[in-house]
């Protein structure tokens, strides 16, 4: 710099025209005097303030300055601002758990003698809180099959107040019209929750098909390497500030800034790991299709998934998870995870190592027998959660443990 020239400031971009990868990278981003590249991890718990008056001002909500961790955080913040320009929401705020998104989405929306309708197709925690959690705190749950339209309009014909689904749903790959779904809730008086873990935004943005909440599991593909837990719930400034963010820093579900930095990170990576997921899971739907032992796959980028048009409709690709039965039950499905060599044996997914459940006996095992058969999930059922290895390996793999 020349002597005396005065130093340039670099101009703010318009953030509104950034297309998803460039706000997967940037958005939300809050840097320090430092101005380090790299997001910063603030570890604290507590803030100061330069005077009694700002600290009255911010208990008053006159000032944005951060007040308690459990209330924000500059490193919580930057996640919850980067999800939000990546899901299209006016607003979003973090929790510790993806369970914990689910649980206080529904508790900002609903109280005793209100009404709770959902598709049956719900993950096994996520299926308790509706059927038996919120009936003991007085609110009437009714559950319904997510892709039929015809049971969705009987059960929406009474007022009802909210409405939760996932799509795709876990583990089946049930696919719910969502614009059509929203239309019956909004009729009804309902607003709309809907799970997004599967898809994540870079598949499907729920709010623009009428959703009014969507929430995560951040431990799922957001992390995507298996290291963090985390959950997020996002909507409109006025269910999220007015709604939901008293009950979430009065209950202290906080995500801590530690892994909200893990979560800021894969972000910035997510869309090129989804695509890689994608393409993996198309390849080994197709080879377990093929293979004798295997009756029935469900993958919705097949042509024979039942719903397949319907997801092309709602969704840019189809995930990374492929669910499927094996015709002789549960001894071939345990023999076959049994000799698998690369993908592990977990009940989670969204990693990218490849990972294969049993629901009946894992994730679904105490939602009951009876329910089990009205989601389809049998005891030859495996869901399968594909990698980033090299598709081939894994395809091996499969085929091998097969074999037998």
């Amino acid at each position: 710099m020349m002597d005396g020239a005065v130093p340039r400031k670099k101009t703010e971009a318009d953030t509104s025209k950034w297309r998803p990868q460039t706000r997967a990278v940037r958005g939300g981003q809050i840097r320090s005097n430092f101005d380090e590249t790299s997001e910063a991890l603030f570890l604290t718990s507590g803030y100061a303030y330069s005077s009694a008056e700002e600290a009255e001002a911010t208990f008053k909500g006159e000032s944005n300055h951060y007040q308690y961790s459990r209330f924000g955080n500059p490193t919580v913040s930057m996640f919850e601002n980067r999800l939000a320009a990546l899901e299209g929401a006016e607003a979003c705020r973090s929790t510790s758990t993806g369970m914990s998104a689910v649980f206080f989405a529904l508790l900002a929306l609903l109280k005793s003698g209100d009404r709770i309708v959902a598709a049956r197709q719900l993950f096994g925690s996520c299926h308790y809180i509706v059927s038996d959690l919120l009936p003991k705190y007085g609110i009437q749950s009714e559950l319904v099959d997510g892709g039929d339209l015809a049971q969705w309009e009987k059960a929406l014909s009474k007022p009802t107040q909210a409405v939760l689904f996932e799509s795709p749903s876990n583990p089946m790959l049930d696919i719910v019209d969502v614009k059509a779904v929203c239309d019956l809730a909004h009729k009804a008086g309902a607003k709309v929750v809907l799970d997004n873990a599967f898809a994540t935004p870079i598949l499907q943005r729920p709010l623009e098909f009428g959703a009014d909440v969507v929430v995560h599991s951040a431990t799922k593909y957001i992390d995507g390497q298996g290291r963090t837990l985390g959950g997020a719930v996002l909507g409109s400034k006025e269910f999220i500030l007015d709604k939901l963010q008293p009950i979430i820093r009065n209950c202290g579900p906080s995500l801590s800034p530690f892994n909200a930095w893990v979560l800021v990170k894969g972000l910035e990576t997510l869309g090129l790991r989804i695509e890689r997921h994608c393409a993996n899971a198309r390849r080994v739907a197709d080879t377990l299709a093929a293979h004798p032992a295997i009756g029935r796959v469900l993958y919705p980028g097949r042509p024979d998934h039942p719903q397949h048009k319907l997801a092309a409709k709602q969704m840019s690709d189809f995930g990374g998870v492929v669910t499927f039965d094996l015709k002789a039950g549960k001894w071939a499905a345990f023999e076959m995870l049994n000799r698998l060599q690369i993908v592990d044996i977990s009940n989670n997914l969204g990693d990218a190592k490849s990972l294969a459940t049993h629901p009946a006996t894992t994730t679904h095992m105490r939602i009951g027998a009876e329910e089990r058969t009205k989601l389809g999930i049998t005891d030859g059922t495996i869901r399968l959660s594909v990698g980033l290895e090299d598709a081939e390996d894994v395809v091996a793999d499969l085929v091998q443990a097969l074999g037998a």
